[in-house]
């Protein structure tokens, strides 16, 4: 059956859509690819459809467990044979998962880069031949791009070490600097490039300026001006539930979302909105992915998102069947501070770079070092996501090296009685099982392996142990629980003492936060702009196709947005400032037993939430946020002024 054969077959569509047929066709010729379509534009059939034609398992990356779960709806009602891996399934469930894998009647695995990390995943893929590794959202291994995750800078590895050699990346927002990122780190050519045009003439854009207090006057307009499906995008959680209240109040069917919220409920939410149950969805950015609505009508910006790459993607889930839908942004500069704020509080002090670095020199043994992220998070006062980062930056320059990953905690219950699962195996395996079970604690039901303990007993390493374990869990002999995942790393000491490490790193994180800062600035430069705004988005993506005035903009209609503050903001005294900053001294003082630094007062000031602030409920001071309106270089440059003046 050729391509155009299963494409009818197997999703009754008779011609493909633009870039679909050469992406494929190039795959299945054994060219890695980067696919570059519009939000809606059928970049998963690429894969879908050459999965059936490739002869072992393609693997598919997604960053959202819910956008896999739709995936697989979807391939279960055609008929493709898919599966995922992830934290929500059954033990039997994953067992039928595995077996499936193991016989080759699954064509498609779906799973997060995080699940590479699980030492039980790593064992099971590598024993699969893999025709084509999939990476939906690929900008995300872009650190040019606006989604950047450390995690997915290590696939390149991953695909080397599984022996895979055909790679498609998959997006829909790459600007020319994040393409090439992405095709250079895949080896992939620039003719194996398929970037579509990214101007959807159904859409139409406005930019409202507007006040605060004006936004909810404004809002109303907008959505009772529309007709259908809509959702409205603010930056908060709590606001959601504020807005949706307030929409409620005025006749409109709305429900807010967040992440906040329970999965089943985000489930319920989510689906009643595919059937029309819910009109107005209220949401943070935690909605969207996955929701394959061809209807939705408009999008609504009562926030400033948090970038263009950001607001490209949230208007793209409006008009995906092509008829005319609306895109409405309420615009003024007020959580501009907000949005800054939230990059700021990602950059790692160099004192908390120094403590990690000091914490592999004095943890690592025998060149090897086992950390818990969470735990390194706490104690190093950095949180998870710019801690992976700087984890990965230290793998890039050899200065570590991920050997595997384990859970801490594993324990085991027994289907079977040990007596009986003992008889089944005879001489060494036997003998080996015995030291197993004779060296795990446990308390009626779960037992927990004593690793060292049996290691010394037997003379076998913790894989051997662990793969024993899963031998009788796949013959539903034992039920097997893991928590707690550990890193293991290797270490060059040499490397890792080089005395100007943590200021390049320190660098390293400020030259991100500039470029982070300036995506900001773009964006309020795009709303506030003369020129025509479908133009400018399609040119900021590489695409120069669009026409430079679309005649369906609020630029191109003679509207130009003036955005301004609402309001302006004052500093609270100097006295206020001073006594606020000294009663936080005071209380770290007290939990920590060390003194704060002019970073984290400012943190303080500006209402940031770090872990040591979770850790020790910093944010029942009073002075926590006092400033949280105030640019933050203003606040350290203020602070900096009063600690040298009461110095």
């Amino acid at each position: 059956m050729d391509i155009t054969q299963s494409l009818k077959s197997y999703f009754g569509f008779d011609d493909f859509r633009a870039g679909q047929q050469q992406t494929i066709e190039q795959l299945l010729s054994g060219h890695s690819s980067l696919a570059i379509f519009p939000t809606g534009s059928g970049k998963s059939l690429c894969y879908q459809l050459a999965a059936l034609h490739l002869p072992n398992l393609t693997l598919v990356v997604s960053p959202l467990l819910a956008l896999m779960k739709d995936q697989l709806a979807f391939l279960d009602s055609k008929g493709i044979p898919a599966a995922s891996i992830d934290s929500t399934l059954t033990y039997d469930e994953y067992q039928n998962v595995v077996s499936s894998l193991k016989s080759g009647t699954t064509k498609i695995l779906m799973v997060s880069v995080e699940r590479f990390k699980n030492e039980r995943f790593r064992q099971l893929i590598k024993s699969i031949p893999i025709s084509m590794l999939v990476v939906d959202e690929a900008h995300c291994i872009s650190e040019w791009g606006h989604n950047f995750r450390p995690d997915y800078l290590k696939l390149p590895s991953y695909a080397h070490d599984l022996n895979i050699s055909l790679t498609l990346l998959l997006t829909a927002t790459a600007t020319k600097q994040v393409k090439q990122d992405m095709a250079n780190r895949f080896n992939i050519r620039s003719d194996h490039i398929v970037q579509t045009g990214f101007y959807r003439q159904n859409l139409e854009l406005s930019v409202i300026p507007c006040s605060e207090s004006e936004k909810h006057a404004q809002l109303l307009a907008a959505v009772k001006q529309q007709v259908g499906a809509g959702i409205v995008y603010v930056t908060l959680q709590h606001t959601t539930e504020q807005i949706s209240a307030f929409l409620k109040q005025n006749g409109i069917n709305s429900c807010a979302y967040h992440a906040g919220i329970k999965h089943e409920q985000r489930s319920s939410i989510q689906q009643d909105y595919m059937e029309g149950k819910i009109d107005v969805v209220v949401a943070t950015i935690a909605f969207g992915m996955g929701v394959d609505k061809s209807d939705i009508r408009f999008v609504i910006h009562y926030d400033l998102p948090k970038s263009i790459e950001n607001y490209s993607q949230e208007i793209g889930r409006a008009g995906r069947d092509g008829h005319p839908s609306r895109c409405i942004t309420l615009a003024n500069l007020d959580s501009v501070t907000v949005l800054e704020n939230f990059v700021y509080c990602d950059t790692p002090e160099p004192e908390s770079i120094a403590y990690v670095l000091g914490a592999i020199n004095e943890e690592q043994l025998n060149g090897v070092w086992e950390v818990q992220l969470h735990r390194l998070s706490t104690a190093s006062n950095i949180k998870q996501l710019p801690l992976k980062t700087l984890l990965v930056q230290l793998e890039l320059a050899g200065i570590i090296q991920a050997s595997y990953s384990y859970f801490a905690d594993i324990k085991f219950k027994f289907i079977q009685s040990q007596q009986a699962i003992l008889d089944m195996f005879d001489g060494e395996r036997k003998t080996f099982l015995e030291i197993i079970f004779r060296y795990s604690s446990g308390k009626r039901i779960w037992f927990e392996p004593d690793f060292d303990a049996i290691s010394g007993q037997s003379g076998s390493d913790r894989k051997r142990i662990l793969t024993a374990l899963e031998y009788l869990a796949d013959k539903q002999l034992i039920i097997i629980e893991s928590k707690q995942i550990t890193d293991v790393y290797k270490v060059d000491a040499v490397a890792l003492n080089n005395a100007g490490l943590t200021q390049t790193l320190a660098e390293y994180f400020e030259s991100t936060e500039v470029k982070e800062v300036n995506r900001i600035a773009r964006l309020i430069a795009f709303f506030g702009s003369n020129k025509c705004l479908t133009w400018q988005l399609s040119d900021y993506f590489d695409d120069q196709q669009a026409p430079q005035h679309c005649g369906h903009c609020s630029v191109c209609s003679g509207h130009i947005a003036k955005l301004a503050l609402s309001k302006s903001v004052t500093w609270p005294s100097d006295n206020i400032i001073s006594s606020a900053v000294q009663e936080l001294q005071q209380y770290l003082r007290s939990k920590t037993g060390q003194e704060i630094s002019l970073i984290t007062a400012c943190r303080f000031l500006a209402g940031m939430t770090v872990p040591v602030f979770g850790r020790h409920k910093v944010k029942s001071l009073s002075g926590f946020g006092i400033c949280q309106m105030l640019p933050y270089i203003e606040i350290k440059t203020k602070v900096f002024q009063l600690l040298n003046k009461g110095a």
